[in-house]
């Protein structure tokens, strides 16, 4: 089913390599997946991430669920066929999804009553639903239905989110049927410690094939996010897999595989591209600025990708402004190749030992954030 080994752990930090074996070929960790929220990577077709170097991608299944229907995939032979994935799919729950809908919706210990933001009708979701949609969907990986509270919200909230998520983490491990089909459980506790103890000892107990770490990147302070791991990291089980949900920005990668987590996922390469921006090994690239009309070379000197091989930033730079969508395509695909390529550089310092070397050596490289200053 699904298969967890460790190779190495650096000699100065929890930081490890290893292998992650699903039905659907053998993952690399530390990994970052790639985000196909409705059966799709925004832009980016099967084959062009497969060149990429994109061994695991995510999928909802919150809007899966609502468009087509679990059933309609199901019907196609599973979603590896349906959208024409052959590596290992990550369905997330849809917590995150249906907490976000605000006051479309309402929690209870039963479930979430939701309307859909696509045409108002009125759901009920489970723990139990989310497990046969997500076993009707035929992901490699499914994950627990969590109570996701916002950032902020006080202390009681958090608490309670906590003691909903173990008991639907419960329900979900008893529902569960599907044998090819791992299960993760989530980790809440928002941003205080003693609340993160607890629900990683509850969620642990309970006995999942790996555990995801939910709840941060959601507004708090990096340097939070960094404590609450520091937290919550060693109260996993050191055999079972650990990912860390929505984070995509390079400098968290760091500090997170420093920390001992081994999978990601997010939608920054290709929502940054939407407006405009590159990722790069000295921090943002706008294309859309005037300084790029006349800039012939491409994004980044020494990227291999598609992209950089063909195409000028002052031709991306017209893509942008006159709002073609090859200009979408061409930035998603550069900026998956910056981080996929990101993620095997550091597996390779990993397998040398020379993880913090070369963590050093990437922080150097930024202007200020990853993200920040840059070019442009």
């Amino acid at each position: 089913m699904l298969e967890f080994r460790v190779i190495k752990t650096s000699s100065r930090s929890r930081a490890r390599l290893g292998v992650l074996q699903t039905p659907h070929g053998e993952v690399m960790t530390p990994a970052f997946m790639p985000v196909g929220t409705q059966a799709s990577v925004k832009s980016v077709s099967p084959r062009e991430l497969l060149e990429l170097g994109a061994g695991i991608i995510l999928a909802n299944t919150y809007h899966l669920y609502l468009r087509p229907g679990p059933e309609v995939i199901a019907a196609a032979g599973g979603l590896h066929r349906f959208m024409a994935w052959p590596g290992a799919i990550l369905t997330d729950s849809g917590g995150y999804q249906v907490m976000s809908l605000g006051a479309l919706r309402r929690v209870t210990d039963a479930g979430v009553r939701f309307r859909s933001h696509i045409d108002g009708s009125e759901h009920l979701f489970t723990p139990e639903l989310a497990v046969a949609v997500q076993e009707a969907l035929g992901s490699d990986i499914a994950m627990a239905l969590d109570d996701v509270p916002s950032y902020p919200a006080a202390k009681e909230r958090v608490a309670e989110s906590v003691r909903r998520t173990a008991l639907w983490a419960e329900r979900t491990r008893l529902a569960h049927k599907r044998q090819d089909q791992a299960q993760f459980g989530i980790i809440q506790g928002g941003v205080w410690a003693d609340l993160r103890r607890e629900s990683a000892i509850s969620i642990t107990s309970i006995g999942f094939d790996g555990y995801a770490i939910g709840g941060l990147s959601v507004g708090e302070p990096k340097p939070m996010m960094y404590d609450m791991l520091d937290v919550t990291v060693p109260l996993l089980p050191a055999e079972k897999v650990r990912y860390l949900m929505g984070v995509g920005t390079p400098d968290v990668l760091v500090e997170a595989v420093r920390r001992g987590v081994d999978i990601f996922d997010c939608v920054l390469p290709t929502r940054v591209a939407r407006h405009g921006m590159a990722m790069t090994k000295k921090g943002r690239l706008v294309i859309k600025s005037r300084a790029y009309a006349y800039d012939f070379s491409p994004i980044e000197e020494g990227c291999t990708c598609y992209t950089c091989q063909n195409f000028s930033r002052a031709y991306l730079r017209h893509l942008y402004h006159a709002q073609e969508g090859l200009g979408l395509r061409l930035l998603s695909i550069h900026n998956l190749a910056y981080l996929l390529r990101f993620m095997a550089e550091m597996r390779a310092a990993l397998a040398d030992d020379e993880f913090e070397a070369w963590a050093a050596e990437a922080y150097a490289g930024w202007t200020g954030d990853p993200l920040g200053p840059g070019e442009g």
